[in-house]
């Protein structure tokens, strides 16, 4: 769906990721009183985000195919890093994801009342740290801005957060470290190893230079720092609790975005560059998926807290996107793709409801404290059934061509593997459905929940938002899926010994 070309001496990308940090250094000199312009400056650069991500999407050349958009300069010419930029078929749907998120996200921070100024700058500096992740080409560069999404979490959790908010920042944090301190051991290998000693992706991925035995140790390292992000079992109990402590926005960057980040790096890091490794280490891995997609929604279903069930469900999902790599063929790859989209939106849509037109107008998330919401949030009861039948798989929602997929992939490769992971399907159903009728359609357990404070346009728009995307990437999934194939498509060749991958 190439629509339009852009004049290729505009630098896109880096005006993509620009538009989130411009706005901290304008919010930073803003007096913390004024509230409103804060609000508004953060939303307004928000969307400009999204309006730059669907402006690529669809001027993307699918013909061409390859990396688009190339941006290079000269950082750090005596270690040979560089400042490189492109975006193909896996990175422009993941762009235009975090566009969605950080901008339903921000209409939903629009009642952030304490240190919005600094709220606001950590928002969208984790948003930036996001967007360059998925468009940097030189792995250095890459790790940088994968550092500057993980560590604002840390104090928006622990300053802005609510249950158990400093244990809960605390351990994100710990967890993610680890994971960072295993990713640069195999950045480091990478780098020394290659007989160049460059971090230039297209050059690693366009050339063997490393052999089986150096792959087979140090691809280990170097997928499991960035799988521990993306809630690989048993490195996986920092998520629901960071989900839980978090505010909502930032549950929603969290589940949204930030877990996709760690699927990204075992993707285009990790598989792309050393495809040996991958094939010799994958089998382990995806026996290893089985317990995040079986235990995490079997967790799920025995949570009583709202915000628990959907940190456990996303445990799950995310244990699908990385068994649907483990996969390693076309329909698995696009499919772990397209996965991580539509749970990116899915959750969203959840932490938007729970996180925000739930808790905080019921001050609970307790199942046995909740009921008969339907009759005074019922938008936020059908917002939350649409994201509830995409979870479960239901045709002609996002999340029903990601899991067809997904099994599809598995299935070729590993068809026991898929067998077992299907037990999650009714499992899934099954929680979903308790919530809804536990929380929505039962009687009503406190009189004071006829007296809620009516929604907000900002909380109709935000979800409104994200249902629309579900419903049209359910509808008419190939507007993802043929970008997504072009996108996997070198990968796949990679992992089955076919070298000469497109670059620029």
């Amino acid at each position: 769906m190439h629509l339009f070309d852009l004049p290729t001496t505009v630098p896109w990308l880096s005006l993509t990721w620009l538009s989130t940090l411009v706005p901290c250094l304008i919010i930073a000199v803003l007096p913390s009183s004024q509230r409103n312009a804060i609000r508004w400056t953060g939303t307004a650069f928000s969307f400009l985000s999204l309006g730059f991500s669907l402006l690529l999407f669809f001027a993307y050349d699918h013909e061409q195919g390859g990396f688009q958009f190339a941006e290079f300069l000269p950082w750090i010419p005596q270690l040979n890093i560089n400042y490189i930029l492109g975006a193909d078929g896996i990175s422009l749907p993941m762009m235009v994801l975090n566009g969605f998120i950080i901008s339903s996200g921000a209409l939903i921070s629009f009642n952030i009342e304490n240190r919005a100024k600094e709220y606001w700058i950590l928002l969208l500096l984790l948003t930036t740290g996001v967007y360059g992740v998925f468009v940097s080409l030189d792995l250095f560069l890459f790790f940088v801005f994968y550092e500057l999404a993980v560590l604002p979490m840390y104090l928006l959790i622990g300053v802005f957060g609510s249950t158990r908010r400093t244990y809960g920042a605390m351990k994100l944090t710990l967890f993610l470290m680890a994971g960072s301190a295993l990713a640069i051991v195999g950045m480091l290998a990478v780098y020394f190893g290659n007989g160049l000693q460059t971090f230039n992706m297209l050059e690693l991925a366009n050339h063997v230079l490393y052999s089986r035995p150096f792959q087979i140790a140090f691809f280990f390292p170097l997928f499991m720092g960035f799988a521990v992000l993306a809630g690989m079992f048993p490195f996986h109990t920092w998520s629901p609790t960071g989900h839980v402590a978090a505010p909502t926005a930032v549950s929603m960057l969290h589940a949204g975005v930030l877990m996709k980040l760690g699927a990204y790096g075992c993707l285009r890091a990790a598989m792309w560059i050393m495809p040996d490794g991958a094939r010799w280490w994958l089998p382990i891995i995806a026996i290893l998926t089985i317990m995040n997609v079986v235990y995490g929604a079997t967790i799920a279903m025995a949570q009583k807290d709202f915000k628990f069930v959907i940190g456990y469900s996303s445990v799950s999902h995310m244990g699908l996107v990385v068994m649907a790599l483990a996969s390693a063929n076309q329909i698995g790859l696009t499919g772990a793709v397209l996965q991580m989209f539509a749970h990116g939106i899915m959750t969203g849509l959840f932490f938007a409801v729970v996180g925000r037109m739930i808790y905080e107008r019921t001050h609970t998330r307790q199942f046995p404290e909740l009921g008969g919401l339907f009759k005074v949030l019922p938008f936020a009861a059908v917002m939350f059934i649409l994201g509830g039948l995409s979870s479960m798989g239901m045709p002609g929602l996002a999340g029903f061509w990601a899991e067809f997929t997904i099994f599809i992939g598995v299935w070729q490769s590993y068809p026991l593997i898929a067998v077992i992971a299907a037990i999650s399907i009714p499992i899934t159903a099954a929680y979903i459905l308790r919530a809804v009728i536990q929380v929505f359609f039962d009687e009503v357990k406190n009189p004071e929940f006829f007296k809620l404070p009516k929604m907000t346009w900002q909380e109709y728009t935000g979800a409104t938002m994200l249902a629309a995307i579900l419903i049209l990437v359910g509808i008419y999934p190939a507007i993802l899926t043929e970008m997504i194939d072009i996108g996997v498509a070198p990968v796949v060749q990679q992992l089955h010994g076919v070298t000469n991958i497109a670059g620029f």
